[in-house]
């Protein structure tokens, strides 16, 4: 017998069994919020006082849905929840890759220094320019509107724009300019290129700046009790209102666990509500997600 053959194939197969027990480790890490959310939603009254039931309840009981959908409202919370993230999200992706294509193929006086203002509006923290932004908001009568966010992501200047704006200058870089070349001299003029030539080969970065746009600005609870205020509540606005309001109503008190784990299950079926959308978004899009963020170089690569 081989021996050190043996004793390479033993090394593999243990480095092997820690790589798997590592990714298992993360993987449980991130998946158990999601799991103890799904089980907590569905126990009933008996079951979350019921020491003996940790996991997985006795029956599935649905009550706590059609509670945390009454207490959002959720038809028609979920229609201005798609508005205000769907609209901002096509406007943002639209004008980041207006912006990246004209960093990318364009030369004119200033150009470093745009692109280092560009990358400070990613840098500073949100919270410096919030108070600014809102009197800015509230003189020209945007308050409680939805261009409070539309008009800031139709001149990229939405939330993470400046990500986006680099994601499609990387990805324009990447293109060969002999396409362009060519199409000038067949008498294409410039947005005529940027439409037929670019656009098409940007669909990988398209996709990508259109799902994390999305995903921000649904989660994005703080600009949008500011600057939208309760007309324009979102549902995990709503949640996360609802979420303080049962804490304040239950307190850390032994003799009020019936009525805080009552509450609490209900919170997590409104948890589970307000993620629906977005698990169904990424079931659908997982493959153009995976693959869009290996094709725009997001990997390192």
């Amino acid at each position: 017998m081989n021996v050190p053959r043996l004793n390479r194939k033993v090394k593999t197969a243990a480095g092997m069994a820690s790589v798997y027990f590592t990714l298992l480790l993360i993987g449980f890490v991130f998946i158990y919020p999601v799991i103890y959310i799904i089980s907590y939603s569905f126990m009933d009254t008996e079951d979350l006082v019921n020491p003996l039931v940790r996991w997985l309840p006795t029956k599935l009981y649905i009550g706590n849905f059609s509670e945390a959908a009454s207490v959002l409202d959720f038809s028609a919370t979920l229609i201005k929840t798609l508005i205000v993230t769907v609209l901002p999200s096509i406007l943002q992706t639209i004008s980041a890759s207006i912006v990246g294509y004209g960093f990318s193929r364009f030369r004119f006086p200033g150009k470093k220094i745009m692109l280092a203002a560009l990358l400070a509006t990613f840098i500073i923290p949100p919270q410096v320019t919030m108070i600014p932004q809102f009197l800015m908001f509230r003189d020209l009568k945007l308050l409680e509107t939805i261009w409070a966010f539309i008009l800031p992501a139709t001149f990229t200047q939405g939330i993470r724009s400046a990500i986006f704006v680099l994601i499609f200058y990387q990805f324009f870089n990447m293109l060969p300019r002999s396409l362009e070349e060519a199409a000038k001299i067949d008498g294409a003029s410039t947005f005529r290129i940027f439409y037929r030539i670019a656009v098409p080969s940007a669909t990988p970065a398209y996709i990508i700046a259109f799902l994390f746009s999305l995903v921000w600005y649904w989660n994005e609870t703080t600009l949008t009790a500011l600057y939208l205020g309760e007309k324009w509540a979102t549902l995990p606005l709503k949640l996360q209102n609802f979420a303080v309001t049962f804490r304040r109503l239950y307190p850390a008190d032994p003799y009020s666990v019936v009525g805080k784990n009552l509450n609490e299950a209900i919170v997590m079926a409104g948890t589970f509500l307000t993620l629906i959308p977005l698990l169904m978004i990424y079931f659908f899009t997982q493959s153009w997600f995976v693959e869009s963020i290996d094709r725009t170089g997001i990997t390192g690569e």
